[in-house]
């Protein structure tokens, strides 16, 4: 472990704005994420944001097939680290903004869970969007995307989205303490990013209706 944040921090000197955290997930955490994804598990399992690996060791060591298992890694030097330490692994160089467009190009289907560890509450909203967006275009109805943060928030915006989510575990062994969000699409609901409408649905109260922690920071 003390290699991997090694590199983190190496990597986050060079180009603070690629690197998302300079600390590594802690195994309690990163095993809080693979306990989320389902069993059985029909279909791929795709893993945004690898990093030095902490997830991708819990999810093989969960039960995930290697064959199964797809890591998206944006950095080219966490891309090779990756791949070398996960030989049977596909790990894929690639930014989750375009994910479909990625997973077909690798014939990657279906999509039986995303567990992220990108650091969404440290992005525009708009990025937030996209990458939500493009989540739930390949994950199956119903299907889990997975995600740890360390704010008080949900890391996406429920409602923009027409998806549901809420806190699954909280880990308070990793530093800093961290909540494991798991969000699904109800099936049947086709994804679709608009603008708001000009006239709000407003409740008794006059109020705009908003999700409980859709004010992410």
């Amino acid at each position: 472990m003390l290699k991997d944040s090694r590199l983190l921090f190496k990597l986050w000197l060079k180009n603070p704005r690629s690197i998302g955290a300079v600390t590594v997930s802690s195994p309690e955490l990163a095993a809080a994420m693979a306990r989320q994804v389902p069993k059985p598990c029909h279909g791929f399992v795709v893993e945004l944001g690898g990093g030095t690996g902490a997830v991708t060791r819990a999810l093989l060591a969960s039960g995930v097939a290697p064959e199964q298992l797809v890591v998206v890694e944006r950095d080219p030097t966490l891309h090779r680290y990756l791949s070398e330490r996960f030989p049977g692994v596909r790990v894929l160089l690639g930014d989750a903004v375009h994910l479909p467009t990625l997973l077909r190009r690798h014939q990657i289907e279906p999509v039986a869970a995303i567990v992220s560890s990108l650091p969404l509450l440290s992005l525009k909203r708009s990025v937030q969007l996209r990458i939500g967006a493009q989540a739930f275009a390949v994950l199956a109805p119903g299907a889990p995307f997975i995600q740890f943060t360390y704010g008080l928030f949900s890391p996406l915006p429920r409602q923009r989205l027409g998806i549901a989510g809420e806190v699954e575990e909280r880990v308070l062994q990793n530093l800093p303490p961290a909540s494991v969000w798991v969000f699904s699409r109800p099936v049947g609901h086709v994804p679709a990013l608009r603008k708001p409408l000009h006239k709000p649905l407003r409740n008794r109260f006059g109020l705009r209706p908003r999700g409980k922690f859709d004010q992410a920071a």
